[in-house]
C-alpha cells in the first residue's frame, strides 16, 4: 500500500511538473527584444528567423519558480515513498515466506 501510495504522489507531481512546464513555455515564449528585428525582416520578405529564448530562474517569475520547485521535490518524495515502500513489501514477504518454510519443516516426522 505504501509503494502505490508513493506512485500515486510521484504520478500527481509529474503531471503537475508537465502542466508547469507548459506554463512556463507559454509565458516566456515571446521575447520583446526579438519582436522589432522580426518584424523588420517579415517586412522584408525574409521568412523569420526561429531562436531559443533562453530564462533563467533568477529571472521567471516568483510563483513559476516556487511552483517548480515544490512539484520537482513532491516528485522526489513520491519516488522515494515508492521504492522504500516497495522495498519494505518485499522484505515483509520474504520473512512470511521463510516463516511457512520453518514450521513446514517442524511438523514433519521422521519414520523408524
Amino acid at each position: 500500500m505504501r509503494a502505490l501510495c508513493g506512485a500515486i504522489i510521484a504520478a500527481g507531481a509529474l503531471i503537475g511538473l508537465g502542466l508547469t512546464s507548459m506554463g512556463i513555455g507559454n509565458r516566456y515564449a515571446y521575447d520583446p527584444a526579438t519582436a522589432a528585428v522580426k518584424a523588420a525582416d517579415a517586412e522584408e520578405g525574409k521568412p523569420p528567423e526561429k531562436q531559443p529564448f533562453m530564462v533563467r530562474l533568477t529571472q521567471m517569475d516568483r510563483p513559476l519558480v516556487f511552483i517548480l520547485v515544490f512539484q520537482t521535490c513532491t516528485a522526489l518524495v513520491g519516488l522515494g515513498i515508492a521504492f522504500v515502500g516497495l522495498a519494505y513489501h518485499h522484505h515483509r514477504r520474504h520473512r512470511e515466506h521463510q516463516w511457512e518454510r520453518e514450521r513446514a519443516a517442524l511438523q514433519q516426522r521422521t519414520t523408524v
